[in-house]
């Protein structure tokens, strides 16, 4: 426990009670290989929340000129899979998480599913220990760099609302996504294909659901906006892929 105690925790600059810190970086993977022992999914749940809040209010205050719907694809980019994952590396954060054998030998550490799922989980448990005052201090100096950049990143904040936003205005239908998943739970793996006018227009693929629509958003918002069918794509997202909030 001394290295988390020692290195994580300095990084964050807060204090965690020592149980409360190995649950908040608790994978499923190692639980269940540990007879089913609690995992950080809790607390991930709650540190989601006061993620969104924290960057909500901030977004509102700092931006009164702008609309809801500019406001939320900023909330959308600062608080997404890969910004999160960004800010895990920034701490090492993989290092300190307790993954099962299988998960370890796929490189679990370094997956951005799981990095941004453990963020979430340190704060549910920073949350819990000193409350919201604490915890907006630490969201926003783990996350401001997103937040300046947020503001000129156009239209890749949210892939899936420009998509829906380029399609209605081309008179075309909504899009709708196709999800197909492969893999054990702790290693699953998502293809989404997404259907404008009954036609797929974009295919992506990542290691969360969310994720991999995002993927196939972009290839289709290309597709449609300079007029030529969607190549599929199945590499991994550039900077500009969000997590749905």
């Amino acid at each position: 426990m001394a290295p988390v105690a020692t290195g994580l925790l300095e990084k964050l600059g807060v204090h965690l009670d020592p149980e409360l810190l190995v649950l908040a970086l608790t994978h499923r993977s190692f639980a269940h290989e540990a007879g089913g022992i609690p995992t950080n999914e809790r607390l991930e749940f709650l540190g989601d929340s006061v993620l969104g809040i924290v960057v909500t209010e901030e977004l509102y205050r700092t931006h009164p000129d702008l609309p809801e719907g500019a406001l939320a694809k900023m909330r959308s980019a600062t608080v997404s899979q890969r910004s999160l994952a960004a800010v895990a590396r920034s701490l090492d954060l993989g290092q300190y998480i307790l993954l099962g054998k299988g998960e370890k030998g796929t490189r679990g550490f370094d997956k951005d599913s799981i990095l941004s799922d453990t963020v979430e989980a340190l704060l549910g448990a920073v949350y819990l220990s000193h409350g919201i005052e604490v915890s907006r201090e630490l969201v926003l100096r783990l996350v401001r760099p997103t937040l300046v950049a947020a503001a000129d990143l156009g239209a890749g904040l949210d892939w899936k609302t420009s998509l829906q936003e380029a399609a209605a205005t081309r008179g075309m239908s909504a899009p709708e996504y196709v999800v197909t998943a492969e893999g054990p739970d702790h290693a699953r793996a998502f293809t989404a294909e997404v259907l404008v006018d009954g036609v797929v227009r974009g295919t992506g693929t990542g290691t969360a659901k969310k994720h991999a629509e995002q993927v196939a958003a972009e290839a289709a918002y290309a597709a449609i906006t300079s007029g030529l069918e969607a190549t599929p794509e199945t590499t991994e997202p550039p900077a500009s892929d969000v997590r749905a909030s």
